[in-house]
């Protein structure tokens, strides 16, 4: 992870590099420079836009007690500084509208302090500390990691689309129209169900778009889908348009395939009169095919893979806190095609699948341009599937005795009852 720091005196700014977002930690290491303390300010610079300030959601109850910038709102840092020694900024929050600039930000830090009635005094900018580090969607070597904004229930998404707005019109078509108006915020600006979209989907709507718009655009370009939720109206249009280059295998438990015709059930019918009753087929492994998955080929090479646990879904995308990865490397692209293979192959069937060398180990990669990186396949056997939690567990516990403690671990469990048959993801 990339990380730029900056010292004055006592003070300590640290900035780490994430998917379009910044981690901002601060530290004062006297005693002298913690008396008082108030909090932080925090001022922001994007690239070719005038600074701002970031926005605390707690104020002062009475802010005319407490040293005000008369020009900023009552919850901006200079009025109300942050109480906390770390703070997450992602550009598009509250500031630059639905379309954030991307590229070098400088973040000023200035710690605040009261006086001795605990009134809050004016901004000393001698204290302040500056650093400057590149704000953009991640990427490393091959890889690109990109996540959904996951913030339906904040008080961003209310500023920028309301309190009652909705993800899709009621009684939607399977292909409505995104670009028509969704609602109106409380600027009185209207907005469509796209630019809702955009601003929720995150980076992780942008590479599931970017692959999708290639396949579609290049006629030498060929992919393989694994599916599980599958009813975000643009993305279905695009594989129609795709139509008979693509092969898919969705999923057909009882919540995608039923005589009350489910979106999976309605998309199927499309795509069988645009490529064909060959080019899809319908599976659930005993349980689901929660699979995630486009492979993408360049005359028949496996060339592109996106992974992750995104759903091609409204909600999918748009509504949880979900993941992507691309690998731009042949070699992991070709493990994900031999995977489609097998189990387009073996009509996408548990038993035969649970005792193939894809499901029974782990695959490693790891070089200049492909970051370490491990990947299982599921459905597994239990004993597989046991193994794989145990080193889960393991990796936790080696990085909780890191000295000073400083190991780091992230890991997400949706569901442990019957983990044999969850989805074949990295980890």
């Amino acid at each position: 992870m990339t990380k730029v720091r900056g010292s004055k005196g006592a003070m300590t700014v640290v900035a780490y590099r994430g998917d379009a977002k910044t981690l901002l930690a601060f530290d004062l290491t006297t005693e002298a420079s913690r008396k008082r303390l108030a909090g932080f300010t925090i001022a922001v610079k994007p690239p070719g836009k005038e600074p701002y300030y970031l926005w605390n959601r707690l104020q002062f109850r009475k802010p005319e007690d407490h040293a005000q910038d008369p020009d900023e709102p009552a919850r901006s840092t200079i009025n109300a500084p942050l109480h906390k020694f770390r703070w997450v900024h992602v550009p598009g929050l509250e500031h630059q509208g639905l379309e954030p600039a991307m590229g070098d930000y400088v973040y000023t830090v200035t710690p605040r302090y009261f006086d001795d009635q605990q009134h809050l005094m004016p901004i000393d900018p001698g204290l302040s500390v500056d650093v400057a580090i590149v704000v953009e969607p991640f990427s490393k070597g091959s890889l690109k990691l990109a996540f959904t904004r996951g913030f339906t229930q904040s008080q961003a998404f209310v500023e920028h689309f309301g309190l009652k707005t909705k993800f899709k019109p009621s009684k939607a078509p399977l292909q409505f129209d995104t670009s028509a108006i969704a609602g109106t915020n409380p600027a009185g600006e209207t907005f469509t169900y796209a630019q809702q979209y955009e601003w929720s989907g995150f980076t992780a709507r942008d590479r599931v778009f970017e692959i999708l718009r290639a396949v579609e655009a290049d006629a030498t370009l060929t992919m393989d889908l694994f599916a599980y939720d599958l009813s975000e109206p643009d993305v279905l249009t695009l594989l129609l348009a795709i139509g008979p280059r693509a092969r898919i295998i969705l999923d057909d438990a009882g919540l995608h395939h039923s005589a009350k015709k489910p979106p999976e059930d309605r998309f199927a019918e499309l795509f069988v009169q645009v490529a064909g009753a060959a080019r899809i087929k319908r599976g659930n492994f005993d349980r689901y095919a929660h699979d995630k998955v486009i492979v993408v080929y360049r005359d028949n090479e496996p060339v592109r893979v996106l992974t992750g646990s995104t759903n091609l879904s409204v909600t999918g995308i748009y509504v949880n806190s979900n993941h992507v990865l691309v690998y731009e490397d042949a070699d992991v692209a070709k493990l994900y095609a031999e995977l489609f293979q097998t189990v387009w192959a073996q009509d996408v069937a548990a038993k035969p699948f649970r005792i193939s060398k894809l499901a029974t180990g782990a695959h490693s990669f790891g070089s200049a341009a492909v970051p370490g990186t491990s990947i299982a396949f599921a459905p597994h056997n239990e004993a597989d599937a046991r193994s794989g939690l145990v080193a889960i567990v393991a990796r936790a516990n080696k990085e909780a005795d890191e000295a000073d403690k400083l190991g780091s671990v992230l890991f997400a469990v949706m569901e442990l009852q019957g983990a044999a048959d969850n989805p074949s993801t990295p980890r």
